[in-house]
């Protein structure tokens, strides 16, 4: 099982995307997404280095909420 962890985009440079998520920043590739590229403030769900899907800012926000809830429930996470 893969997770894909939601970031909003800050730079694009062709297929490549600087995103920031939390406060950590990481360059990922936009190559899955070439038929419909996100621009610079979009939201992506990021999986093993790759943007495989945009999603709304609210969608982000929601992943993050239950992210951060099974954390809180997790022992020794």
């Amino acid at each position: 099982m893969c997770l894909a962890i939601p970031m909003r985009i800050t730079a694009v440079e062709g297929f490549s995307a600087r995103c920031e998520a939390r406060g950590i920043q990481r360059d990922i590739s936009l190559f899955m997404l070439q038929d419909e590229p996100p621009a610079v403030g979009d939201y992506v769900m990021v999986s093993l280095g790759q943007a495989v899907r945009v999603v709304s800012e609210e969608d982000a926000r929601l992943s993050w909420e239950l992210y951060d809830q099974i954390l809180a429930e997790t022992p020794n996470a």
